[in-house]
Protein backbone atom coordinates (compact mmCIF):
# COMPACT_ATOMS: atom_id res chain seq x y z
CA UNK A 1 0.00 0.00 0.00
CA UNK A 2 1.44 2.84 -1.08
CA UNK A 3 1.23 6.58 1.20
CA UNK A 4 0.33 9.37 -1.74
CA UNK A 5 0.35 12.68 -0.21
CA UNK A 6 -1.95 14.99 -1.56
CA UNK A 7 0.13 17.32 -3.50
CA UNK A 8 -1.06 21.52 -4.00
CA UNK A 9 -0.11 22.76 -6.97
CA UNK A 10 0.83 26.54 -6.95
CA UNK A 11 -0.33 28.87 -9.34
CA UNK A 12 1.82 31.89 -10.29
CA UNK A 13 -0.11 35.26 -9.43
CA UNK A 14 -1.20 36.45 -12.81
CA UNK A 15 -2.47 32.82 -14.14
CA UNK A 16 -5.99 34.09 -14.48
CA UNK A 17 -4.97 36.54 -16.67
CA UNK A 18 -5.50 35.99 -20.21
CA UNK A 19 -3.12 37.51 -23.32
CA UNK A 20 -4.61 40.52 -25.00
CA UNK A 21 -7.56 40.83 -22.76
CA UNK A 22 -8.37 42.92 -19.92
CA UNK A 23 -10.04 41.78 -16.81
CA UNK A 24 -13.49 43.38 -15.54
CA UNK A 25 -11.99 44.70 -12.82
CA UNK A 26 -9.82 47.59 -14.83
CA UNK A 27 -12.76 47.70 -17.19
CA UNK A 28 -15.08 48.47 -14.33
CA UNK A 29 -12.98 50.71 -12.61
CA UNK A 30 -12.16 52.72 -15.46
CA UNK A 31 -15.95 52.87 -16.25
CA UNK A 32 -16.63 54.60 -13.15
CA UNK A 33 -13.81 56.88 -13.41
CA UNK A 34 -15.34 58.01 -17.11
CA UNK A 35 -18.72 58.70 -15.17
CA UNK A 36 -17.04 60.17 -12.62
CA UNK A 37 -15.27 62.80 -15.28
CA UNK A 38 -19.15 63.46 -16.57
CA UNK A 39 -20.70 63.90 -13.40
CA UNK A 40 -18.05 66.29 -12.14
CA UNK A 41 -18.60 68.19 -15.64
CA UNK A 42 -22.55 68.24 -15.41
CA UNK A 43 -21.79 69.69 -11.80
CA UNK A 44 -19.47 72.68 -13.10
CA UNK A 45 -21.93 73.43 -15.90
CA UNK A 46 -24.89 74.00 -13.14
CA UNK A 47 -26.32 70.60 -14.09
CA UNK A 48 -27.55 69.11 -17.48
CA UNK A 49 -28.09 71.53 -19.97
CA UNK A 50 -27.05 73.34 -17.47
CA UNK A 51 -25.29 76.95 -18.73
CA UNK A 52 -21.36 77.43 -19.28
CA UNK A 53 -20.38 79.98 -21.55
CA UNK A 54 -18.89 80.43 -23.94
CA UNK A 55 -20.58 78.58 -26.18
CA UNK A 56 -17.98 76.64 -27.33
CA UNK A 57 -16.69 75.50 -24.02
CA UNK A 58 -20.66 74.72 -23.20
CA UNK A 59 -20.45 71.98 -26.97
CA UNK A 60 -16.84 70.49 -26.01
CA UNK A 61 -18.29 69.41 -22.58
CA UNK A 62 -21.84 67.84 -23.84
CA UNK A 63 -19.34 66.13 -26.23
CA UNK A 64 -17.20 65.35 -23.28
CA UNK A 65 -19.78 63.63 -21.10
CA UNK A 66 -21.84 61.90 -24.12
CA UNK A 67 -18.26 60.38 -24.97
CA UNK A 68 -17.56 59.85 -20.96
CA UNK A 69 -20.79 57.70 -20.55
CA UNK A 70 -20.29 56.05 -24.13
CA UNK A 71 -16.97 54.70 -22.93
CA UNK A 72 -17.82 53.91 -19.76
CA UNK A 73 -20.67 51.25 -21.74
CA UNK A 74 -17.84 50.52 -23.92
CA UNK A 75 -15.44 49.55 -21.28
CA UNK A 76 -18.41 46.83 -19.79
CA UNK A 77 -18.68 45.00 -22.59
CA UNK A 78 -16.25 42.37 -23.29
CA UNK A 79 -15.92 43.21 -27.29
CA UNK A 80 -14.88 46.40 -26.91
CA UNK A 81 -12.97 46.56 -23.48
CA UNK A 82 -10.47 43.96 -24.99
CA UNK A 83 -9.71 46.62 -28.01
CA UNK A 84 -6.62 49.31 -27.83
CA UNK A 85 -9.10 52.04 -29.31
CA UNK A 86 -11.00 51.88 -26.41
CA UNK A 87 -8.34 52.36 -23.99
CA UNK A 88 -6.87 55.39 -25.98
CA UNK A 89 -10.82 56.88 -26.29
CA UNK A 90 -10.41 56.57 -22.20
CA UNK A 91 -7.10 58.17 -22.21
CA UNK A 92 -8.26 60.88 -24.52
CA UNK A 93 -11.10 61.50 -22.03
CA UNK A 94 -8.94 61.95 -19.18
CA UNK A 95 -6.40 64.03 -21.34
CA UNK A 96 -9.03 66.35 -22.58
CA UNK A 97 -10.53 68.50 -19.61
CA UNK A 98 -7.07 68.20 -17.96
CA UNK A 99 -5.75 70.19 -21.36
CA UNK A 100 -8.74 72.65 -21.07
CA UNK A 101 -7.88 72.86 -17.20
CA UNK A 102 -4.48 74.04 -18.04
CA UNK A 103 -5.86 76.50 -20.67
CA UNK A 104 -8.50 77.43 -19.01
CA UNK A 105 -6.31 78.71 -15.40
CA UNK A 106 -3.38 79.62 -17.49
CA UNK A 107 -3.29 81.86 -20.69
CA UNK A 108 -7.19 81.40 -20.35
CA UNK A 109 -9.18 81.10 -23.62
CA UNK A 110 -11.86 83.37 -25.99
CA UNK A 111 -14.78 84.76 -24.08
CA UNK A 112 -13.30 82.65 -20.95
CA UNK A 113 -11.15 84.25 -18.87
CA UNK A 114 -12.76 84.02 -15.46
CA UNK A 115 -10.95 81.13 -14.51
CA UNK A 116 -7.56 82.70 -15.04
CA UNK A 117 -5.55 81.93 -12.21
CA UNK A 118 -7.97 79.76 -9.84
CA UNK A 119 -5.69 76.14 -9.58
CA UNK A 120 -7.04 75.75 -6.35
CA UNK A 121 -11.17 74.98 -7.11
CA UNK A 122 -11.90 71.76 -5.13
CA UNK A 123 -14.15 70.92 -8.52
CA UNK A 124 -10.90 71.63 -10.36
CA UNK A 125 -8.69 70.09 -8.28
CA UNK A 126 -10.87 66.71 -7.89
CA UNK A 127 -11.62 66.97 -11.88
CA UNK A 128 -7.79 66.01 -12.11
CA UNK A 129 -7.26 63.37 -9.95
CA UNK A 130 -9.57 61.40 -11.71
CA UNK A 131 -8.73 62.40 -14.75
CA UNK A 132 -5.28 61.36 -14.28
CA UNK A 133 -6.24 58.10 -13.01
CA UNK A 134 -8.05 57.72 -15.59
CA UNK A 135 -5.02 58.04 -17.86
CA UNK A 136 -2.93 55.57 -15.80
CA UNK A 137 -5.32 53.07 -15.88
CA UNK A 138 -5.97 53.68 -19.68
CA UNK A 139 -2.17 53.58 -20.84
CA UNK A 140 -1.68 50.70 -18.90
CA UNK A 141 -4.45 48.56 -20.19
CA UNK A 142 -3.79 49.61 -24.03
CA UNK A 143 0.04 48.74 -22.86
CA UNK A 144 -1.01 45.01 -21.86
CA UNK A 145 -3.04 44.82 -24.94
CA UNK A 146 -0.03 46.23 -27.25
CA UNK A 147 2.26 44.07 -25.97
CA UNK A 148 -0.09 41.27 -26.24
CA UNK A 149 -0.38 41.85 -29.68
CA UNK A 150 3.46 42.00 -30.45
CA UNK A 151 3.83 38.92 -29.12
CA UNK A 152 1.07 37.22 -31.50
CA UNK A 153 -1.36 36.25 -29.17
CA UNK A 154 -3.68 33.91 -30.72
CA UNK A 155 -6.83 35.83 -28.77
CA UNK A 156 -5.97 39.01 -30.71
CA UNK A 157 -4.55 37.78 -33.84
CA UNK A 158 -7.02 34.96 -34.47
CA UNK A 159 -9.94 36.14 -36.91
CA UNK A 160 -12.81 34.11 -37.41
CA UNK A 161 -13.90 33.24 -40.68
CA UNK A 162 -17.92 33.51 -41.25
Amino acid sequence: MSHDTPTTAVRPRNADRVAGRVGVLPAAVGALLALAVAWIHVTDQGGFPGDKSPGYIAVGYYVLELVAVVLAVGLLTPATRHRIGTWLVAAAVGAGPMIGYALTRGPGLPGAMDDRGNWGEPLGVASLVVEGLLILLSLACAGQLRSSTRTGSPSLTSTSQR
